[in-house]
C-alpha cells in the first residue's frame, strides 16, 4: 500500500502553483513534506485531499484514486486551523469524531487518555477560544485523530508550540507511527524532520528538487564539516588561511568549516595541537538537513532562474 502522486499540476488563473509534481509516501511511514513559503505544499495536500483537484496528473492511495476513498480514511490538520473557538474541548472534539461514526462513548475514553497526555485535563470544559495557542493547536491535532484515520496529513502541525509541548506531538506522532499510520507533515523545522521522518520531499516552485530517504539526502552532497573548538582560541581565525578549508559557521561553542584538497582531517587537527590549547571538540559529521534546504531552495528561488531536476536518490 502506498500514497502515489504522479504527474500533477494545478494552475489557478495566471499562476502555475504545481508543475508536474510525482512523489510516493508508504504506507505506515513518517514523511516530510518540505518546501519554503509559496511552493506549492497546501495545494498539493489540498489535491492529495480531494479538496482541490488536480489539472492533470493523478493521485491514488493503494491503486484507489483518492476521491473514492472514504473521508474517515483521512485526518487532516489544516495550516489555518479549524476548531469552533465558543465550543468547549470536549464538545467539539465529540463533535468532529461522531461525524466520521465514531461511537460517544469511545471517543470519551479516548479523549480522556489523549487529554491527560496532552496536559490539559482542565481544559475540558473550556471554550477553545479560551486556550492559549499552543493548548488550542493540541486540541486541533487530537481533531485530527481521534477518529482513528489510516492517513495522517499535517500541514505545520509544530507551529506555536513551545519546545516541551514540541516534545509531546513528537511523542504523538511516535505513537500514531507505532499503530501503523501513515503520517505526512510538512514543517520548517529540520531538525524535527531529521529526527521524525523516514523519507523526505522538498519542493520549490511546485516542483520536487529533492527527494529520498534523510540519511541518502544528507550523503548525497558528497561533502562532510568539520566541527572545531579550542578552549583557548574561540575564534579559530588562523583557519581562514589554510588552503582548502572555508568556515561556514562560527559559534560561541565551535567553528565549523567546509574541507577541500589540499587540506584533510589529518592536517586541522594537527594544526590545532600545535596551537597549544586544549582540543574540546572535533568532530566530522553530514551537513544538517537545514543546510541542504537552504542550499536547494535559496540556489533557484531568484525570479526566472531555472529550476533543476529533482534529486531522485531513494
Amino acid at each position: 500500500m502506498a500514497l502515489l502522486v504522479e504527474n500533477i499540476s494545478k494552475n489557478f488563473a495566471n499562476v502555475q502553483a504545481v508543475r508536474n509534481l510525482s512523489m510516493k509516501v508508504e504506507a505506515g511511514e513518517i514523511f516530510g513534506f518540505l518546501g519554503p513559503n509559496g511552493a506549492g505544499k497546501t495545494t498539493t495536500i489540498r489535491m492529495i485531499l480531494d479538496i482541490l483537484r488536480p489539472d492533470s496528473g493523478q493521485i491514488t492511495w493503494n491503486g484507489t484514486p483518492v476521491r473514492e476513498i472514504p473521508r474517515k480514511a483521512w485526518g487532516y490538520l489544516p495550516e489555518e486551523r479549524g476548531l469552533y473557538p465558543k465550543m468547549t474541548v470536549e464538545d467539539q472534539l465529540i463533535f468532529l469524531a461522531r461525524l466520521y461514526g465514531m461511537p460517544k462513548e469511545t471517543v470519551k475514553r479516548e479523549l480522556s487518555d489523549w487529554l491527560e497526555r496532552f496536559q490539559i485535563t482542565t481544559y475540558r470544559k473550556k471554550r477553545v477560544e479560551e486556550l492559549s495557542k499552543g493548548n488550542q493547536q493540541k486540541v486541533q491535532f487530537l481533531a485530527t485523530i481521534l477518529h482513528e484515520p489510516d492517513i495522517l496529513i499535517m500541514d505545520e502541525p509544530f507551529s506555536g508550540l513551545d519546545p516541551v509541548n514540541v516534545n509531546l506531538l513528537k511523542d504523538a506522532f511516535l505513537e500514531m507511527h507505532r499503530r501503523g499510520k501513515t503520517i505526512i507533515f510538512s514543517t520548517h523545522q529540520m531538525e524535527t524532520v531529521e529526527e521524525l521522518c523516514q523519507n523526505i520531499s522538498i519542493i520549490n516552485k511546485g516542483q520536487v528538487v529533492v527527494e529520498g530517504s534523510v540519511r541518502q539526502v544528507k550523503r548525497s552532497t558528497g561533502r562532510n564539516l568539520v566541527r572545531l573548538a579550542l578552549d583557548n582560541d574561540p575564534e579559530i581565525a588562523w583557519l581562514d588561511q589554510v588552503p582548502g578549508v572555508t568556515v561556514t559557521k562560527r559559534r560561541q561553542d565551535y567553528v565549523e568549516m567546509n574541507l577541500a584538497p589540499p587540506a584533510t582531517t589529518e592536517q586541522i587537527l594537527q594544526a590545532a595541537l600545535q596551537q597549544g590549547g586544549r582540543i574540546t571538540r572535533f568532530e566530522l559529521a553530514e551537513p544538517s538537513l537545514n543546510d541542504i534546504f537552504i542550499e536547494r531552495v535559496s540556489g533557484i528561488a531568484q525570479p526566472d532562474a531555472p529550476v533543476p531536476a529533482a534529486t531522485n536518490i531513494r
